[in-house]
């Protein structure tokens, strides 16, 4: 009886692993391909995180606060407070709510104000303001040049064609805000280097300014925390303001008027001293009268007039400066180990995705000679 061998079963071997290794096969082969990738786009990211501009951040942190609502409400401002209710604003009757802050921040007159503000730079020996800097100072780095001439270089010759634009200004005659473009550019780079967030929860404002020089965005976030609470004040008492204007131009209107029937009486009574008739009675009880009603209404509107005066600074409000604008000491911008970081994940991308596009193409072109 003839024995055969027995053959050991042969274990299946599994699609996945096989892929797996053909993966690792094909990085390996190609890991000269990822390192020189890797290589050009670290050069480059070192280069640019070397030439980058640096930006220096300064923060100030504030808490608007009405005036004695909380006090009128008692225990019921805080206990809304905890369940997430503003029992405060609804009491004063605030009109202006803080989450409109940021874009009075961001309004073209605020703006335009704050660029005309004079600020200290280190390459200029006299205060200048922004719009003065960025506009006839500032000279542009290497960087921008060289995104001005290579992805920018169509819209440089665009606007070589079409010719420069003429220069507007704002109108004094209409009261309309008409930038130029000069004006306008800096406009949106303020925008781009102020801000304002609201922290709801907390109920406080931070403001930061972030510039090339450390003393420049300590300037910048103090000026516009100053020129912000300026803008709120006045649109938060406007209707107060208004009100106040009104009554005292009523109150001289009627001093002037007591004032005059006051001496008309008084002149009655001396032409008349000596004179008992019912005639010179009834004329000076008419003068009396006279002076008696607008005594009574000129009293009113001074009780009027210093009740609005009140008013006005009891909605006048007040900032509680937490944290103050301070100059930085370490750069916020550029980090410069996160643009090289960025740069090697992007070349290692990129020669892994030509690694696999040349497999691929390989492929297609086997396919097509068969």
């Amino acid at each position: 009886m003839n024995t055969q061998p027995i053959s050991a079963p042969q274990t299946p071997v599994n699609d996945d692993e096989i892929d797996l290794l053909a993966l690792a096969k094909t990085f390996w082969n190609g890991r000269k391909t990822i390192f020189k990738c890797m290589l050009a786009t670290g050069i480059l990211g070192v280069i640019i995180a070397l030439l980058s501009p640096k930006e220096y951040t300064a923060k100030t942190t504030m808490v608007p606060q009405t005036s004695s609502s909380a006090g009128k409400l008692g225990g019921l401002s805080s206990l809304a407070a905890m369940a997430g209710f503003n029992l405060d604003n609804a009491a004063s009757g605030e009109t202006l709510s803080p989450m409109v802050y940021p874009q009075i921040l961001g309004s073209g007159p605020f703006q335009l104000e704050l660029m005309n503000m004079p600020f200290t730079f280190s390459e200029v020996g006299h205060p200048v303001s922004l719009y003065e800097y960025y506009t006839k100072i500032e000279k542009p780095g290497a960087i921008s040049l060289i995104g001005k001439y290579t992805i920018g270089l169509p819209g440089v010759i665009v606007s070589a064609i079409k010719g420069k634009p003429a220069e507007t200004a704002a109108s004094a005659t209409t009261g309309l805000v008409n930038l130029s473009e000069k004006q306008e550019k800096v406009r949106k780079l303020i925008a781009g280097k102020v801000s304002l967030t609201l922290d709801a929860k907390q109920g406080f404002l931070t403001l930061q300014a972030s510039f090339p020089e450390a003393l420049l965005s300590a300037q910048v976030a103090d000026q516009a925390r100053e020129l912000l609470q300026k803008y709120i004040t006045r649109y938060k008492i406007e209707k107060a303001s208004a009100q106040l204007a009104f009554i005292e131009e009523r109150y001289l209107e009627k001093k002037k008027e007591f004032e005059k029937a006051q001496e008309r009486l008084a002149w009655f009574r001396d032409q008349n001293k000596n004179v008992s008739s019912a005639v010179v009675r009834t004329g000076e009880e008419r003068l009396q009268s006279e002076y008696s009603i607008a005594l009574n209404v000129y009293n009113e509107l001074a009780k009027q007039l210093e009740q609005a005066k009140i008013q006005v600074k009891e909605e006048t409000p007040v900032f509680s400066i937490l944290e103050p604008a301070m100059v930085p000491r370490e750069r916020a911008k550029p980090q410069r180990a996160m643009i090289v970081a960025i740069w090697l994940f992007l070349g290692a991308i990129l020669g892994t995705g030509m690694i696999f596009g040349k497999q691929y193409l390989g492929g297609i072109k086997e396919q097509w000679n068969a």
